[in-house]
């Protein structure tokens, strides 16, 4: 069964371009899923019936979450559940196109209704707060400069900014150039600030950060490495505190404020789709709730007839 599992993660890795996380991901709840056919008898897929994978997503909607006292009511989330199916049903799917299992007993499994969490961004105030020239200078410093102004200029995902390289920019005619998910590349403009921001870290910082064996990628370590995502985040976070900001900021935070304030500006939410790097517009749309509850929030505060 492993075996069918390593397959279909090397046509994710290489035939669908598919994030490492994703792969991760996958992988991670597949292996789960054999090791519970496992100890149900269950020595290969074609044994697996569509019975079985009910069964198996029932317990686990049924399943105690861990670490949790024996008498909790919490379960794991619908969202994980959802996580289950689609990974079955993406790994069923290839397994029959590839003539591998002769049926794809998954394709009829339903995906639960997904509560999309409305995406929480910065205000005005806290974005000026955390784009304040810092007055340190050193290499460190204006590293964290340009993290900041591109994050917010672009939009960018977490991955997308460690994994940004030299070649990618083009500052003098004020854009660069984006891989994101699925190796889908995208143009994303830049404004003044971000490119000013970058020149001064290009010009002054990044020489002297940079050892013999250090990457192309735009951003560097301390070390001349690039930067992994947690500590990527770790500095943002870092820079959020000295800034004022209290409370917990969340990686995606600096996209969402992106998106927000361009939408609450009046940009086209097809333009943000494109800039954000979504394939469905209905992941973009979100946003639009997000203003929506603020204008509501404005027009009860000032309306003089409430």
């Amino acid at each position: 069964m492993q075996a069918l599992i390593e397959d279909f993660l090397q046509y994710l890795r290489h035939e669908r371009g598919q994030a490492l996380h994703t792969q991760r991901t996958y992988a991670g709840l597949l292996q789960q899923f054999t090791a519970w056919a496992g100890r149900q008898g269950l020595a290969a897929w074609e044994q697996v019936e569509l019975r079985h994978l009910t069964r198996y997503l029932q317990q686990e909607r049924e399943r105690r979450l861990a670490h949790e006292p024996q008498d909790s009511p919490r379960r794991l989330s619908s969202e994980s559940v959802y996580l289950e199916i689609a990974a079955l049903r993406a790994f069923y799917r290839y397994a029959e196109e590839a003539k591998l299992l002769p049926h794809n007993i998954a394709e009829h499994l339903s995906l639960p209704r997904r509560w999309k969490r409305l995406p929480k961004s910065l205000s005005n105030a806290e974005i000026e707060a955390l784009l304040q020239p810092d007055p340190v200078r050193t290499p460190r410093h204006l590293c964290d400069t340009a993290i900041l102004e591109l994050a917010y200029a672009s939009g960018l995902r977490r991955a997308e900014l460690c994994a940004l390289r030299l070649e990618q920019l083009h500052l003098e005619a004020g854009y660069i150039h984006v891989i994101g998910k699925g190796n889908k590349e995208r143009v994303v403009p830049l404004g003044t600030p971000a490119v000013v921001a970058l020149k001064h870290y290009l010009d002054a910082g990044r020489p002297q950060l940079v050892r013999p064996r250090s990457p192309a990628n735009v951003f560097l370590t301390t070390r001349g490495s690039a930067f992994a995502p947690i500590t990527l985040w770790q500095r943002i976070k870092t820079r959020a505190r000295r800034a004022g900001i209290v409370r917990n900021i969340t990686p995606h935070m600096l996209r969402h404020s992106f998106a927000t304030h361009l939408l609450e500006h009046g940009a086209d939410l097809r333009v943000i789709q494109e800039l954000l790097g979504h394939t469905d517009i209905s992941t973009t749309e979100v946003y639009t709730h997000v203003t929506g509850n603020r204008l509501r929030d404005i027009h009860r505060k000032f309306h003089p007839r409430q």
